[in-house]
């Protein structure tokens, strides 16, 4: 585990649309770009070997604009194909805020970052008091069916809270936009909160409401 003592004041940036990864979650990637393969290199010959997983924005106007939230993971699987790509896992350790873009001679993007307010994120795993998984279980059930999609339910019903809500947070279709909203959740109950909004207006077909 890593301590608040030792996380870096700048971290390398993996901008990825639609890729989500929360505290204590387990986000597999397949690398394959030059630069980000240099990343990878270089990001393993440091003590945290943090990379921190962001949304770019995309919209008209905002090529190259990064969300001022992200997700800063602990490169700890590591693969190596015969043609030279690398199959990565990172491991949540903490949300952190985007303070500027560092300049440099590196092919990828780096960010000085502060991971204040996110001290939650170092420590035991959350439980929601007020979840009712009954419910929740049930729309997701029908937004499964929805989408075609298709899980283990019985290890879903056995989970503990914090990793069904992450675990589903980062892995249904939702938008990138979306995405980022569940990153943003002050807490576990408002993630679930969040989750469960976006689980019924997409089982709406996504009319007469516009998500904020």
């Amino acid at each position: 585990m890593i301590a608040s003592a030792d996380l870096p004041e700048t971290i390398p940036i993996f901008p990825l649309p639609g890729a989500l990864l929360l505290p204590r979650g387990r986000l597999p990637l397949h690398i394959f770009e030059p630069r980000y393969l240099q990343m990878i290199e270089d990001a393993m010959k440091t003590q945290t070997r943090l990379i921190g997983m962001i949304q770019p924005y995309d919209a008209p106007g905002q090529a190259g604009k990064l969300h001022a939230i992200g997700c800063a993971g602990r490169l700890n699987a590591f693969t190596e194909t015969d043609d030279g790509r690398y199959m990565i896992t990172l491991s949540g350790v903490s949300r952190f805020r985007v303070i500027d873009e560092v300049e440099g001679f590196a092919p990828y993007r780096r960010c000085k970052v502060k991971w204040s307010g996110f001290e939650r994120d170092l420590g035991r795993p959350e439980h929601d008091a007020d979840f009712d998984r009954r419910t929740f279980m049930e729309a997701l059930g029908r937004f499964f069916e929805d989408q075609g999609l298709k899980t283990d339910w019985d290890s879903l019903g056995e989970a503990e809270d914090e990793l069904l809500i992450n675990s589903l947070s980062m892995l249904c279709p939702f938008p990138p936009e979306d995405k980022q909203a569940l990153l943003e959740a002050p807490s576990l109950s408002t993630r679930r909160e969040t989750l469960m909004t976006l689980i019924e207006y997409a089982l709406r077909g996504g009319d007469d409401e516009v998500m904020q």
